[in-house]
């Protein structure tokens, strides 16, 4: 009923999809859809991405100081949360799931909701044996933020991820349940430099910005490779530049994905869907 008086207003609507399975078809038209998790390969001119927030550790966590890092000879590389090894069952369900996207050409075939934890895993262990990167890795068996009743258990929890992030210089960025990653957003916050698995996803303002300037980019089918590119991608920077990606992290964080900086470009997004704008955009004149 909404959606018709809209249209009958002749009012562009606006609709804002939330969650893991946020990439699922709408039951209504809308003439802009932002939702946390889509697929790139399945997505609509008028599909858009809703950064995920929860708050700002620097402000609350720091004292509102930026921890900045001097450059080590080696990349330390952090990650902190529920990350699990793959059993038959989901090797199988994976299998039919590429065989159908690239053998039968489907559009519309996605991985297991728990691909991506298995990603993760996979990934780590692969860093774990890399004799060119320092891991600072605490996995967990289980998700420990959700459903967890016991308050102080959670706090503690909460630290230990913040100060896993504070005490690395790359943060591992995989997705979960859903294609996005909650980390990813987190780390800019606190100007540690993501290491973005590349899993079809979606990032915010990606017709604006050239993502790939402020993480170590890894396609899923080279994350055999990942150690070497995260490795590759500390030696290009100096110690200045390196300090400078950090502070660039945290200003992206500030002004594009945080909630007040996403809403006061949020007209950026206009012009996209009215086709006067361009998508491919982001490799010119982008910050």
């Amino acid at each position: 009923e909404l959606a018709e008086n809209v249209k009958s207003a002749g009012k562009p609507l606006i609709s804002f999809f939330g969650g893991a399975s946020s990439h699922l078809n709408l039951p209504i038209e809308s003439d802009f859809v932002f939702r946390n998790s889509l697929y790139r390969s399945l997505r609509k001119n008028n599909d858009f991405i809703l950064p995920q927030w929860s708050e700002d550790f620097v402000e609350n966590y720091l004292d509102n100081k930026l921890n900045i890092r001097q450059k080590r000879l080696k990349p330390v590389v952090g990650f902190c949360g529920y990350a699990v090894k793959p059993n038959t069952k989901t090797n199988l369900n994976v299998l039919c799931s590429r065989v159908k996207k690239n053998v039968l050409n489907s559009k519309t075939s996605i991985p297991p909701y728990n691909w991506g934890h298995v990603l993760r895993r996979r990934a780590l262990d692969i860093l774990g044996k890399d004799p060119n990167i320092i891991t600072n890795f605490l996995i967990r068996e289980s998700p420990v933020f959700l459903n967890q009743p016991d308050f102080k258990l959670k706090q503690k929890h909460r630290l230990e991820f913040v100060y896993n992030l504070i005490d690395s210089d790359y943060i591992f960025c995989c997705r979960g349940s859903g294609n996005n990653s909650f980390r990813f957003y987190e780390a800019l916050c606190c100007g540690r430099i993501p290491v973005l698995v590349d899993t079809d996803c979606v990032l915010p303002y990606d017709f604006d910005i050239d993502w790939k300037k402020y993480c170590v980019w890894i396609k899923e089918n080279e994350l055999h490779l990942i150690g070497n590119k995260i490795a590759e991608f500390h030696d290009n920077l100096s110690s200045r530049e390196f300090v400078d990606l950090q502070y660039e992290c945290r200003r992206i964080w500030k002004e594009r994905v945080s909630p007040e900086g996403f809403f006061s470009n949020f007209h950026r997004h206009l012009p996209i869907t009215k086709g006067t704008g361009n998508r491919q955009q982001a490799t010119v004149g982008c910050i």
